[in-house]
């Protein structure tokens, strides 16, 4: 047996409001690079499905930079390290490499110092960053010799430094009257840019540092959170919290192109656009803009519309499904976030479209989809309601049933019924609306599964905070539900649940790492020995013939499991960083399919 990754899809970069998120591109404009929680990730440009994970940060990850060789990639966090040096004993903000990808300079908020410069290879102080007295946001250092170098701060300055090692050269005061967000020299090093909160963009001489000029006064009208240059050096881009990207003619001074993200909709936060990079090395001129929502836009001068928007989650994925299509083939993940962003997954090619409408407002649950003649996705989440998904029009239904406490997991009972546990009871519901019964659990529930038990019946099974794991047979014809057995083998709350397709085998994860197999018909355990992991099971998948199961916990580690050989397995140690919060077998396609505390998905290749 072997299991071997696929593929990743990536998560979005991590945005914070009022703060500028950098983007960065390699050489030949095929990645871009960025940070999301603790991880930094490489991300095609063409084909956004394929992507690296970088997952050594111990802490929240602020910023990713294309060396310009494009062999290396410098990353800072919240704790001030860059790669595995401390820098700073604070949030590093920005970096910037010399042309020789040989230096780093790193920038953010620290507490003796707001920087530093050293060797990329051995960490070595190769100059000092001085001159600020607040947080430094943003570095650029120009790539041609003479190799100068600047920073802009919250102090509304920008420092000038000469190089190499850098030193302090002059203190650019008065252009800007509020926070500076971005700085940059154009690729042919003649010219500096700076952009700010004052939504003021500024030009400088790239060698001297000598003020030239302020282009576009008044065209922004909000802060104006990243610039980058294009490769010719005469045009430039910005983004801005109005929801704009404006495309620059420097030399002219005025906006070429402009573009508005979210036009017309009545929510405009999401829209703000905090980044933006221009990929050098492509005959198409794209401009990649980064929202606070996390979409990632396309954009091509003298069109009007991004050529396509890359959405997927920020935070967390919380729950997930994987629905089958008529033909009984998966086509489509349905996957929710710890902030409530409900994510569709075409399997086929990877791509992650955002469902639309009034959605989720907190943690996302669980899903189940409907077995009745119409296709539906129900949705529970820590707002206590449970919300309807149209799957062909990837959006929310207006209508939204209000739970009675706080849901614990949702299930699907058979045609038109939907189980959901909270805290203290079963409820099932007729059509996602209707409470058809109610029934009190003897202990706290903490999982759920449902397989079809007969003609109109459910077998329902649920794991409790006692250690018991307990049946329940569902009658569709009457909406009742009547006790089954009571298994009590386990030594630890049971927290995932999972039937196998055959209906013949429930396997039941617990707190401490431990599966147990049971036969449903008799209820006696046939399998005892999947005790790999080290921390709660979160999720148990089956494969089609019922041979195999997958499982995913917080120790971050996946595992294959066989009925014949219960001793054998396979280990994917570090599968997601932060835990595996679920794991689903794809028929169609032959994969499993994973998702974590990192926001990212993942496929793997398994050799039975």
């Amino acid at each position: 047996m072997a299991l071997n990754r696929d593929a990743i899809w990536a998560p979005c970069p991590t945005t914070t409001r009022g703060q500028a998120t950098p983007l960065s591109a390699d050489a030949k404009g095929q990645r871009i690079a960025y940070a999301s929680n603790k991880s930094i990730f490489l991300r095609s440009i063409d084909h956004p499905s394929q992507s690296t994970q970088y997952t050594d940060h111990k802490t929240t990850t602020t910023v990713a930079r294309f060396a310009p060789s494009g062999y290396y990639v410098a990353s800072g966090d919240v704790s001030g390290t860059v790669r595995e040096y401390n820098i700073i004993s604070g949030r590093i903000n920005d970096i910037a490499w010399d042309g020789d990808s040989q230096r780093i300079i790193a920038v953010g908020d620290g507490k003796q110092r707001f920087g530093h410069c050293i060797t990329a290879d051995s960490g070595n102080s190769v100059g000092e960053i001085s001159g600020h007295s607040a947080v430094v946001n943003c570095v650029a250092i120009r790539q041609q010799r003479p190799l100068r170098a600047a920073t802009g701060s919250d102090d509304t300055s920008i420092v000038f430094y000469h190089g190499a090692p850098f030193k302090f050269n002059t203190s650019l005061r008065g252009q800007h009257n509020n926070y500076i967000y971005g700085v940059g020299f154009s690729p042919d090093g003649a010219n500096l840019v700076s952009v700010g909160a004052d939504r003021k963009i500024w030009l400088y001489d790239g060698k001297s540092g000598e003020l030239k000029t302020e282009i576009g006064k008044g065209e922004h009208k909000g802060s104006i959170f990243g610039v980058s240059w294009a490769s010719d050096s005469k045009r430039l881009v910005t983004a801005s919290a109005d929801r704009t990207v404006k495309v620059w003619d420097v030399e002219a001074g005025k906006a070429v192109q402009s573009w508005e993200v979210g036009k017309g909709e009545a929510s405009t936060i999401p829209h703000q656009q905090v980044g933006v990079v221009w990929p050098a090395g492509r005959s198409d001129g794209l401009i990649i803009s980064l929202s606070l929502s996390g979409d990632l836009s396309y954009w091509v001068e003298g069109s009007e519309k991004p050529t396509q928007t890359i959405q997927g989650h920020q935070k967390s994925i919380t729950a997930a499904q994987l629905s089958q299509s008529s033909s009984g083939g998966d086509t489509t993940l349905w996957t929710g976030s710890y902030e409530g962003r409900v994510c569709s997954w075409d399997v086929a090619n990877g791509r992650g479209h955002s469902v639309e409408g009034q959605g989720h407002s907190n943690q996302i649950i669980g899903f189940a989809e409907s077995l009745g003649s119409k296709s539906e996705i129900f949705s529970t989440a820590w707002d206590d309601t449970l919300r309807i998904i149209d799957p062909s029009a990837k959006q929310f239904l207006d209508v939204a049933t209000t739970l009675s406490a706080q849901p614990k997991a949702v299930a699907s009972v058979g045609q038109d019924f939907i189980a959901v546990i909270t805290g203290t009871a079963l409820q099932i519901y007729k059509n996602g609306s209707e409470v058809v019964t109610e029934t009190p659990m003897k202990a706290t529930p903490l999982a759920l599964a449902a397989t079809e038990g007969g003609e109109d019946t459910a077998l329902v099974a649920i794991g409790d905070e006692d250690k018991i794991l307990r049946l329940y047979s569902f009658d569709a014809k009457s909406s009742t539900l009547r006790p089954g057995k009571e298994l009590t083998a386990s030594t630890a709350p049971v927290t995932s649940l999972a039937f196998s397709p055959n209906r013949m085998y429930l396997a039941a994860g617990n707190s401490i790492g431990k599966i147990l197999v049971y036969d449903v018909s008799d209820g006696k355990m046939v399998v005892d020995r999947w005790s790999a992991h080290t921390a709660r099971v979160t999720s148990i998948a089956w494969n089609a013939a019922s041979t195999h199961a997958a499982s995913g916990g917080l120790d971050t580690n996946l595992f294959v499991w066989s009925m014949a050989a219960p001793g054998k397995r396979i280990k994917v140690i570090n599968a997601h960083k932060d835990g595996v919060n679920g794991v689903f077998w794809s028929a169609q396609h032959g994969k499993i399919i994973s998702v974590g505390a990192d926001a990212a998905i993942k496929l793997w290749r398994v050799e039975l």
